[in-house]
């Protein structure tokens, strides 16, 4: 089977956030306006940024390096570093903060750290990492232990263990990430569904979503464009890892494929019923045949064009989704059974000669204030005080620590970032610049009831230095599980559990 080509989403431009950004803990709310704090060079690259300092200087310019912000490219992130920019400025500190957005896929952006930092080949002091990546840029010492204080009570204890190696901190969560179940709940009423608000009342199970399925076909008219119940990504691509490993931990809740120090502990039977779990939830009657060749982008796209029913994918779709589709036709609702836990953390390099001032500006990054402007923008944020604290600051978060306050103020003055609610109009028929349904403090509607909880039970992929063997190995040992000539789910498993064991150590 051939990969399919990336279709782009249908639907209008992205909207853009509210252009009210507060900086600081001061007395008037600034607003931010993302320019002006960058170098010439702002737009970067992955080398050493012009004007950084040199290696043994206390000031300079601290470069964080990361993947692309899916908020767009004044997004959130950058807005957030222009805030902590404006901030040392009026303290005249001499240091700035520069955003280097790394081209590629995942993968190609952790190879491309994996050079920069082993060879000191890029000026990078902070690096944004997959939350599957800590374990081996730890272990190669290539990321330097944190405060064990970054992980206070308030990050949710799912992604603050993401953070954490061989009993350290090693870096702090900025944004998180879970597997949602997108719906069509125009397509559920059409086809008489009693029940279409699916977040709503009991836990949707898988055997509840294949009766869902077997309602849509029988009864949806031929009108629709509908084709299967639903899609997801299980292209040979990590999309692949994380499809399996939500159905194994569904299937064997109590599976561990690593322990602690990521050795494999996997044994032949719990890889039995996992794979049989997989083949159930993939299976022709109910799932897309594209979804086979199908990354984020594809699925997204097949969703948006009505193939399907139900989508498997991230919360960032969540504002993509609603450019395209009313609160009438779209739902989301945690994903049946086990959701895999995904995200990305910051980490100070081994190699910056600057690095408390990097530790200072993760805080700023990753605090209070900076997480609400998050999770308004779109990410999934890290801390419980973002989706359940009101949103003037009024909970007295963040102190004089470097993570939010100045001079340990706080209150509806110090709010960094402001209600990112409908904007002004996009068109001339009135429709909004921001049509995502929003609560009473301007966050995502379905935050505190659908994200919040998804992310509290959701489980991790495998951590091990060895990630990427164990990765590939499962990518690849899983492509025949459709095939014509597919293999049993015990010689499947039995194969698998072969070279995992040659993968990793055990």
């Amino acid at each position: 089977m051939t990969a399919r080509t990336h279709r782009p989403a249908a639907g209008p431009a992205a909207p853009r956030l509210a252009p009210a950004l507060a900086l600081l803990l001061v007395v008037v709310l600034t607003a931010c306006t993302g320019g002006g704090t960058r170098g010439p060079d702002g737009d970067g690259g992955p080398g050493a940024p012009t004007g950084s300092a040199a290696a043994g200087d206390a000031t300079g310019h601290i470069v964080i390096a990361s993947g692309r912000d899916v908020t767009g490219k004044n997004g959130i992130r950058r807005q957030l570093i222009d805030a902590w920019n404006l901030r040392e400025q009026r303290k005249n500190s001499g240091f700035r903060a520069r955003l280097v957005e790394l081209p590629g896929s995942a993968d190609e952006q952790r190879s491309q750290l994996l050079g920069a930092l082993q060879s000191r080949s890029a000026a990078y002091d902070v690096v944004n990492l997959d939350v599957t990546w800590v374990p081996e840029f730890a272990t190669a010492g290539l990321i330097e232990p944190l405060p064990r204080d970054l992980l206070d009570d308030d990050v949710i204890p799912s992604v603050a263990a993401t953070a954490r190696w061989d009993g350290k901190v090693y870096a702090a969560p900025f944004n998180s990430d879970v597997g949602l179940l997108y719906y069509r709940r125009d397509y559920l009423e059409r086809a008489g569904v009693e029940r279409p608000d699916l977040a709503a009342g009991p836990e949707l199970t898988w055997n509840g979503l294949r009766g869902l399925v077997d309602d849509l076909n029988a009864q949806l008219p031929p009108d629709t464009p509908y084709e299967k119940g639903w899609t997801t990504q299980l292209a040979a691509y990590e999309g692949r890892t994380v499809n399996a490993v939500e159905a194994f931990a569904s299937a064997v809740p109590d599976l561990e494929l690593v322990d602690g120090d990521g050795r494999y502990t996997g044994d032949v039977d719990g890889l039995t019923d996992g794979i049989a779990e997989l083949r159930r939830r993939t299976e022709t009657a109910y799932t897309l045949q594209d979804a086979h060749s199908s990354d984020e982008g594809a699925s997204l796209s097949d969703f948006v064009e009505g193939r399907t029913a139900f989508l498997r994918h991230w919360p960032s779709e969540y504002r993509t989704l609603y450019r395209t589709f009313s609160e009438k036709q779209l739902g989301v609702a945690p994903l049946p059974g086990r959701a895999v836990l995904g995200g990305q953390n910051l980490a100070v390099t081994g190699a910056s000669p600057r690095k408390r001032k990097a530790t200072e500006l993760i805080r700023f990054l990753t605090g209070k204030e900076s997480e609400r402007c998050l999770l308004k923008a779109g990410f999934a944020a890290t801390r419980t005080s973002a989706y359940e604290d009101g949103s003037d600051g009024s909970d007295g978060s963040d102190g004089s620590d470097g993570s939010d306050g100045e001079d340990g103020k706080d209150g509806k003055d110090g709010e960094r970032c402001a209600t990112v609610g409908p904007g002004p109009s996009a068109s001339p028929t009135g429709e909004g610049a921001d049509p995502v349904p929003r609560d009473g403090d301007g966050r995502p509607a379905y935050a505190r009831d659908v994200l919040l909880p998804a992310l509290r039970r959701a489980v991790h992929r495998p951590r091990t230095p060895l990630y990427g063997a164990f990765t590939q190995t499962l990518i690849a040992r899983l492509g025949p599980l459709h095939g014509d000539d597919a293999p049993s789910d015990e010689d499947l498993a039995g194969h698998l559990d072969e070279a995992l064991r040659k993968a990793l150590p055990h």
